[in-house]
């Protein structure tokens, strides 16, 4: 079984401190592909650096929307350098957050705006956090040409919204809540999007699928289980379904 575990955060000490065993375990699992996720500078930074040291890793740099309160021209400098990084294959995580009140919104919603500049300019996916903000992140999509290139990652949203994400060009991210027993609406969104724009995720260490919800770190090794839920949704065999999912997302990062 192919799997790409398209957002987990490696450089997280929980998972950092045991990276080796983080990797051999996911390579056990099936899982050929990772994309380390940075969230503000430092971390973007630490990220590139293990997608440089392992084969299989590979990077995503920005500034994640509840950090922005932070974010500073000498950051986005170094984050727009480390774009450079053949192993970076994305920009990211960037979005909007009206869940948390760490930072206020139109200064995330300027941050966002800068990220998409960077993507189009450098041809790299974005990387897409939406949290109880969804027309906030359409209309902030709408202000730039389509098709867009990127995910929207650990979706979570309604029917409509990811409706109107697919016409933007968007891939769709699930992570572990889609296997949750609560989670019935969120599996029908799953079913409205097509296996061409479909793709998983952990979002480790957080997030982690039943059946091991318990688990904390969560870590890309059980990917494999939210690629087990899409795959009853989708009426198919699970290797199927993570080998669609594995070409989407080589295809979307520029990897075949």
């Amino acid at each position: 079984m192919r799997l790409f575990d398209t957002h987990a955060h490696l450089s997280d000490m929980s998972l950092n401190s045991q990276l080796d065993q983080v990797i051999q375990r996911a390579q056990n699992a099936g899982v050929e592909a990772i994309v380390a996720i940075g969230t503000q500078p430092q971390d973007s930074d630490q990220c590139v650096r293990i997608a440089n040291q392992v084969e299989m890793v590979y990077a995503a740099v920005g500034y994640q929307p509840n950090g922005c309160l932070e974010a500073t021209e000498d950051g986005w400098d170094v984050i727009c350098e480390l774009a450079k990084d053949p192993k970076v294959v994305a920009i990211g995580e960037t979005g909007l957050d009206r869940y948390w009140d760490h930072c206020p919104f139109d200064i995330q919603q300027a941050w966002f705006h800068r990220h998409i500049e960077l993507s189009r300019k450098i041809k790299k996916p974005l990387v897409i956090h939406m949290r109880e903000c969804e027309s906030d992140i359409i209309d902030s999509l709408n202000r730039f040409e389509s098709p867009i290139a990127g995910i929207m990652h650990s979706y979570t949203g309604t029917v409509d919204s990811v409706q109107q994400c697919l016409d933007l060009g968007l891939h769709i991210s699930f992570a572990g809540m889609v296997t949750f027993k609560k989670s019935d609406d969120l599996r029908q969104v799953a079913k409205k999007v097509p296996l061409d724009r479909l793709l998983i995720e952990t979002d480790s260490p957080y997030l982690s699928p039943l059946p091991h919800r318990k688990q904390r770190p969560n870590e890309p090794a059980l990917v494999q289980y939210t690629a087990e839920c899409l795959a009853e949704v989708f009426g198919m065999p699970v290797e199927q379904l993570a080998e669609q999912t594995t070409e989407n997302a080589l295809k979307l990062f520029g990897l075949e």
